[in-house]
C-alpha cells in the first residue's frame, strides 16, 4: 500500500506541473458551460433544453470526463516510452499497485473536476434565476465517479497498447464520438430514429443520461436505473480489461 500511494503522489505531481491540465480538464469545461449558457439565453427557452443549465452542467462534467482520458493515456504513454517504467519494473512493486497509482490520481482529478464544474454551473443557475437541485448535484457527482473509471480505462488500454504519438490521437477519436453519439451538445432522446439507435451503441449516452437524470433526481428506472447499470457494468470491464491488459504487458517486456 505504502508503494501504491508513493506512485499516486508522484503521479499528482506530475499532473499538477502540466499547465495543458488545468486548460482542458478544468478551463475548457468552465469555457463550454459559459458559451452555451450564453446560447442557451439567447434563443427561445422551449426550442432546446439541452442547454438548459439542468441539462448543460451534467453533460459538461462528462465531457471534462474525457480529457482525464487523455492524460491517463498520455502519462502512461509517456512513461513506457522512457526508462521510467522499466526501471519501476525491477523493483518490488506489482502490477496491481503501478495501476492504482495511475488511476488513483485520475479518479481525484475528475472528482475536483466534477466540483468545480458543478460550483461554476450553480452560480450561473443562481444568476439565470433557475437554481440547481443541490441535493441533485450531490448525487450526480457521486454517479459520475462509474463514468470517470470508464474514461480511465479507455486511457489505461491507450496508454498500454500505443506510444505518445498515437494515443492522444485515439482519444481524441473517443472525445469526439463521446461528444456526438453521447448526446452532449443535442437531444437524442428527441432525434430518435437512427441517430437515437446509435447513440445507445454507445456507453457515452448512458453516462450523460444517468448524470442528467441524477441532477433533476429523476429514479425512473428508464431514465436512471438501466442507464447507471450499464455505465457500471462499461467501468469496471474496461478498468479490469486495462489492468489486464497492463499486467501482461509488463510480463511481456520483463520476459
Amino acid at each position: 500500500m505504502n508503494r501504491t500511494w508513493a506512485f499516486t503522489s508522484r503521479n499528482i505531481k506530475e499532473l499538477l506541473r502540466d499547465p495543458l491540465g488545468y486548460i482542458f480538464c478544468v478551463g475548457f469545461p468552465l469555457i463550454m458551460l459559459i458559451i452555451m449558457t450564453v446560447v442557451d439565453q439567447s434563443i427561445p427557452k422551449e426550442t432546446v433544453k439541452t442547454f438548459h443549465i439542468e441539462n448543460l452542467a451534467p453533460g459538461v462534467a462528462v465531457f471534462g470526463q474525457m480529457f482525464i482520458m487523455l492524460f491517463t493515456a498520455l502519462n502512461i504513454s509517456t512513461d513506457r516510452s522512457g526508462t521510467f517504467l522499466m526501471r519501476l519494473y525491477a523493483t518490488p512493486m506489482t502490477a496491481g499497485d503501478l495501476t492504482a497509482g495511475y488511476i488513483i490520481p485520475m479518479l481525484i482529478v475528475s472528482v475536483v473536476q466534477s466540483i468545480i464544474t458543478f460550483a461554476a454551473a450553480f452560480i450561473i443557475s443562481v444568476i439565470i434565476g433557475n437554481t440547481l437541485n443541490v441535493l441533485g448535484v450531490l448525487l450526480c457527482m457521486l454517479l459520475l465517479i462509474p463514468s470517470a473509471l470508464m474514461f480511465i480505462g479507455f486511457g489505461l488500454i491507450f496508454g498500454v497498447l500505443f506510444n505518445e504519438k498515437s494515443a492522444p490521437g485515439l482519444c481524441s477519436i473517443i472525445i469526439s464520438l463521446g461528444g456526438f453519439f453521447g448526446g452532449i451538445w443535442f437531444d437524442a432522446q428527441s432525434t430518435g430514429g437512427i441517430m437515437l439507435k446509435l447513440c445507445k451503441c454507445m456507453p457515452f449516452f448512458y453516462c450523460t443520461k444517468s448524470a442528467r437524470s441524477a441532477v433533476v433526481l429523476d429514479f425512473s428506472g428508464e431514465g436512471f436505473l438501466l442507464p447507471l447499470l450499464i455505465v457500471v457494468v462499461c467501468a469496471v470491464i474496461l478498468t479490469a480489461l486495462g489492468c489486464f491488459t497492463f499486467s501482461k504487458k509488463m510480463r511481456a517486456d520483463l520476459g
